[in-house]
């Protein structure tokens, strides 16, 4: 029996090294991993330019790249990534029409992205950082909860700073609530909700998932249990939106990512807040180019799972259209 346990406890040994080097592994393969979007910069003629690389798998499981700025999205090109060193060529078209073509080479290490483009105006380096991921559970909530024959509605609002801690706001028609111990992971969600009452103190804790159609979980404290369900505000618009963007200088490819919180970058410009009321969406930007500051206003609208809609800025109005992209779920084996 003791050579038993002996056994036992050397396999439980052996299991946990090994789960604590794929743990390692895996950590280092997101570190060092090439997918995703990755704030970059650059100094040309002495002004700064931002960019995002954004980087993904087709159908097919081929390496896909673009290069995303205010002027458009390129399509990478000769994409080649191994043993985390980068290649990939650029071809975009100028004001005039004309062709340009660049090369980049470089490497991605410990969540950093260095490397020289060459082959344009003149050669320059880029660096980088790979783009935080905003938690799932993050914005506003319209939350319906319901114990028995009564029913209850509130508005829950995540939010999360820029070390990704999360915090809560519950505001509903009899007040607001303390929220505590807000802790999410990609699919779960959990926090403690307290009465901010003197005279009425009670708290309760909320356990729940987020999935396609929402959030859905329970309630519970000592007065029991009680069934709720989320519906995200915003939901029709949270997400990645390819646009066409159509003005008397020509025709050209741009993204908009709108984040779960509203804010959203328009190539690579941040917005600090995308409005949405009734099917119609408004948008502000302020570009700054060397001395000059250009505002540039967006109002658009929903229309048949399109957004469509006007960019105005000092130099004239553009027109936009955006598809929506839906992520496809992968088929179970």
């Amino acid at each position: 029996m003791k050579r038993k346990a002996l056994l036992q406890v050397i396999l439980l040994g052996l299991v946990l090294v090994l789960a604590t080097q794929v743990s390692a592994q895996q950590r280092q393969g997101r570190r060092g991993g090439l997918y995703g979007d990755w704030l970059v910069k650059s100094e040309f003629n002495g002004r700064t330019m931002e960019s995002i690389l954004a980087f993904s798998r087709d159908q097919d499981g081929n390496q896909t790249g673009q290069w995303i700025s205010f002027w458009g999205v390129s399509d990478l090109q000769d994409l080649k990534f191994e043993d985390g060193q980068l290649s990939f060529r650029r071809v975009r078209q100028g004001r005039d029409g004309q062709t340009m073509t660049s090369l980049f080479k470089g490497t991605i290490a410990d969540g950093k992205l260095t490397g020289t483009v060459s082959g344009g105006r003149a050669d320059y380096t880029l660096e980088g950082e790979r783009a935080p991921r905003m938690p799932r559970a993050v914005g506003s909530w319209a939350m319906s909860m319901k114990r028995e024959e009564r029913e209850f509605n509130a508005t829950l609002v995540i939010t999360a700073d820029k070390e990704g801690n999360l915090s809560g706001q519950w505001k509903s028609e009899r007040g607001e609530m303390a929220i505590s111990d807000v802790q999410s992971d990609r699919r779960n969600l959990s926090f403690t909700l307290k009465s901010t009452n003197p005279d009425r103190q009670w708290e309760t804790k909320f356990e729940g998932t987020i999935g396609r159609e929402g959030l859905e979980g329970t309630f519970k404290s000592e007065r029991g249990e009680m069934t709720a369900q989320g519906t995200q505000i915003g939901a029709e618009v949270i997400g990645t939106w390819n646009l066409d963007v159509s003005s008397e200088r020509g025709d050209r490819k741009q993204r908009l990512r709108i984040n779960p919180d509203m804010s959203a970058l328009y190539g690579a410009m941040p917005i600090e807040k995308v409005n949405v009321e009734n099917g119609q969406m408004t948008f502000k930007m302020t570009m700054t180019f060397g001395d000059r500051t250009f505002e540039m206003d967006f109002a658009g609208k929903l229309q048949d799972e399109k957004l469509l809609g006007d960019l105005t800025t000092s130099m004239g109005t553009q027109k936009i259209t955006g598809t929506k992209v839906v992520r496809r779920r992968r088929p179970s084996m």
